[in-house]
């Protein structure tokens, strides 16, 4: 079974920047680049709203929110991996994406 990823085009920190303030808005807190021009994009859980008697952000949250990062920008890769950690002691959702390098 193959795991290969697309190549990714890496753009400049502004236009990625401009990009999550506008998928995320105030619920951006930050972004880590790896070598492969792909990226991360660490948010606040206020972004979802969780429904009564859960504790985290159903399957259909997780897809409305990357079919949303696709509408505002169709040429970006989603990966299926999300998930927890804490930044500045404050627990955040990261997603990693990363836009297709068209040839």
């Amino acid at each position: 079974m193959s795991h290969d990823l697309p190549e990714f085009k890496p753009l400049r920190q502004e236009k990625v920047l401009a990009y999550l303030h506008r998928v995320f808005g105030e619920h951006y807190v930050g972004m880590d680049s790896f070598p492969d021009g792909h990226y991360r994009v660490y948010f606040r859980p206020s972004y979802f709203v969780i429904q009564p008697g859960k504790t985290e952000p159903s399957k259909s949250q997780w897809s409305t929110l990357k079919k949303r990062m696709k509408r505002i920008h169709p040429g970006v890769f989603i990966f299926k991996k999300t998930g927890t950690t804490a930044m500045k002691d404050e627990p955040v959702y990261y997603i990693d994406f990363g836009f297709f390098a068209y040839r």
